[in-house]
């Protein structure tokens, strides 16, 4: 995997404290070395990865877009969409709270903590123990999931019925968990009984039914906007009463698939039906233009690459939020 770049800037009050692929976390400045801290910082940057390699150059203005639409989602599924509240990682007063106007708006406390150099693409948050579980959720046939159905007839071992085709939705949704390998490792697709030897039968239940369900206030929200959530992902930790917590990103086109609605329906070819919201642009340019193994540096996105991504993320934010 390409070397993820160490941030330089540095943030007042804030300490560096490890980089992923997009997100870079911080913790506050006086946090004693291996003590867990009170909150942290979390900053996504407009760093894209494809392939587990981090791509150069980095989609402009794409950490705020993904900071945007997480904290638009987990507002939404905090009970503004009508159902259950769902416990999430945002510190308690980084809570978006509502106007006059109905908009929703990030406290005055939480913007002071929040440095001027990462205003609008950081989000302040509770230390969490998080679970290894890569929670998947996958409403429609794409992907690895289209290469092994065509194989095997299944996804994730999961046997699926005969006769579906790329991009078809499936009979209903289903829970494909993955365990969390070390950064630079591949993540691993695993059983639902590997998750119960992970992390107990409770708990594995626990993930699975509330993946499903998030998934379906998602999709529902998503359609009603015209827009397919095809499959995402999401991160669970537990907070210090052990309350499963959800965490990092939620939703966005880092860790979806959205595809028009309009044109699924009317697409005669996987390209029109599958016009995806997210990096696809990415990944498939970097397909057609890397073969496998994909050793060493990846090439450079041209940039109409990066303007079209560019376009999709906002075209996707815009859509799903407005009134």
């Amino acid at each position: 995997m390409t070397a993820i770049p160490t941030p330089t800037t540095e943030l007042s009050g804030w300490r560096h404290a490890y980089s992923g692929k997009v997100r870079d976390l911080y913790v506050p400045a006086e946090t004693a070395e291996g003590a867990t801290p009170e909150r942290m910082l979390v900053v996504a940057s407009d760093r894209v990865s494809a392939f587990d390699h981090v791509l150069s150059p980095g989609i402009p203005g794409k950490g705020e877009l993904l900071t945007t639409l997480s904290l638009w989602w987990f507002d939404r599924l905090a009970g503004a969409d009508g159902g259950r509240s769902i416990p999430n990682h945002l510190a308690a007063s980084h809570q978006l709270t509502r106007g006059a106007d109905g908009k929703a708006n990030t406290a005055d406390d939480v913007k002071s903590l929040i440095p001027d150099a990462v205003t609008g693409r950081a989000m302040v948050v509770k230390s969490l123990d998080m679970l290894p579980i890569e929670c998947v959720v996958r409403g429609y046939l794409t992907g690895s999931g289209w290469a092994e159905y065509r194989e095997n007839g299944t996804v994730c071992g999961i046997a699926l019925p005969d006769g579906l085709s790329n991009g078809d939705r499936l009979p209903e949704p289903i829970y494909t968990p993955a365990y969390k390998a070390p950064l630079g490792e591949h993540d691993e697709n695993i059983s639902y009984e590997r998750t119960v030897e992970l992390v107990g039968a409770e708990r594995a239940a626990e993930l699975r039914e509330l993946s499903l369900e998030i998934y379906a206030r998602a999709a529902a929200t998503a359609e009603a906007h015209g827009v397919i959530l095809a499959d995402t992902k999401f991160e669970f930790g537990l907070d210090g009463n052990g309350v499963l917590t959800l965490a990092d990103e939620v939703l966005t086109s880092d860790s979806s698939r959205y595809w028009d609605a309009a044109a699924w329906a009317s697409g005669t070819t996987p390209e029109e039906r599958m016009a995806s919201f997210d990096k696809q642009i990415v990944r498939d340019w970097l397909a057609a233009n890397w073969p496998a193994p994909r050793e060493g540096e990846p090439p450079a996105l041209p940039a109409d690459i990066v303007e079209r991504t560019t376009v999709r993320y906002r075209e996707l934010l815009e859509r799903l939020t407005a009134a």
